[in-house]
């Protein structure tokens, strides 16, 4: 993205949160047909506020507008830096490439930056310090990415890459569309497809993710609980409302996910949400996980979502997962290739 387009978009956002800080006071929600408040439409939740506190800002959980300022300033400095350099480079277009990579073919996608509130020092606001909590002994950690496999055992339970390439069991959750990397529960900002819809009615919530488009179904008011037996990748959801919020209580995981921060097996994870319309254009979106066997505390974060004026459209993850079976396909050709050279 052009410095300046990016410089000025999200200097536009800091001023936007400063100036709405204090919107939310006097609003009142809309009501659905049913007396609920109403929530439906498709929600945004991108950001690049960091998940986690930097150390530096200890508990305090908002910038000031001095702090807003400076950063408007820091970047700035680094797009007039990176303008000048550009002034002076020639760029020949039939020079070699000084690298093998040619960047990621999605990289027009990444949503780079937040529409809504983005003066938070970190979107965790519990515990105080804005930190993820120490892990329980024994808890396991498993860490993916988009590099090289990393040793490991199954079940693989991060969502991106893999352990092998043995069969699909070898890679990441989303690679084999079970689970996209932030399609929740709980919804965390992440690369793209950061959109939600919610569709209500007298008795249920439907909680739909553009990625790997799952449909969370949220049975409201007083039923009784699935039995322990039965566990869910998405977990089972029960929910009722509280003045202007919905709130939804998830348990039930089947333990083949991770419960947050790259670490344990969610299995005896309770998760929390909270969806607060606090404006016409935005949704508080309020977690807590609550997983004693993984982590010494809870953690609750606050993410706000904003309302777009476009709809969902289908992602075709299994569809179109060309990916995987070329991976496995590319892995058999590698071990055909050795097997007939003697393994030279």
């Amino acid at each position: 993205m052009n410095s300046r387009l990016l410089l000025s978009f999200s200097t536009a956002t800091l001023l936007f949160a400063v100036s709405s800080l204090q919107a939310a006071d006097d609003y009142a929600a809309p009501k659905t047909e049913y007396g609920q408040p109403d929530l439906q439409g498709v929600w945004n939740f991108s950001s690049n506020t960091p998940m986690q506190r930097p150390e530096r800002f200890g508990e305090q959980e908002f910038l000031t507008r001095e702090q807003v300022q400076a950063e408007i300033a820091r970047q700035q400095a680094t797009a007039a830096e990176a303008d000048a350099r550009a002034a002076v480079l020639v760029v020949d277009p039939d020079a070699p490439s000084a690298t093998d990579d040619p960047g990621g073919y999605n990289d027009f996608w990444v949503e780079s930056a937040g529409i809504g509130d983005t003066v938070r020092t970190s979107h965790i606001v519990y515990p105080p310090n804005g930190r993820v909590p120490k892990a329980v002994e024994g808890a396991q950690r498993q860490f993916g990415g988009l590099g090289p496999d990393v040793p490991g055992t199954r079940p693989v339970r991060f969502v991106v890459g893999g352990i092998a390439k043995d069969g699909p069991e070898d890679r990441g959750l989303s690679e084999r569309c079970i689970v996209g990397f932030n399609s929740g529960p709980p919804f965390t900002p992440s690369l793209y497809n950061n959109n939600v819809q919610i569709f209500q009615s007298r008795d249920t919530a439907v909680i739909l993710s553009e990625m790997i488009h799952d449909a969370r179904i949220v049975r409201l008011g007083d039923k009784p609980d699935l039995n322990e037996d039965i566990t869910l990748w998405s977990g089972d959801s029960r929910g009722w409302y509280e003045g202007d919020s919905l709130v939804v209580e998830t348990k039930n995981f089947n333990g083949l996910r991770q419960t947050f921060s790259s670490t344990g097996a969610n299995d005896d994870m309770v998760l929390t949400e909270r969806f607060t319309r606090v404006g016409f254009d935005t949704v508080n979106y309020e977690f807590t996980i609550d997983d004693p066997s993984t982590f010494t505390d809870k953690i609750t974060a606050i993410v706000p979502m904003t309302k777009v004026a476009g709809q969902l459209y289908e992602y075709a993850c299994h569809e179109g997962n060309y990916g995987m079976s070329n991976i496995i396909r590319g892995k058999r050709m590698e071990e055909r290739r050795e097997a007939e050279s003697g393994g030279q």
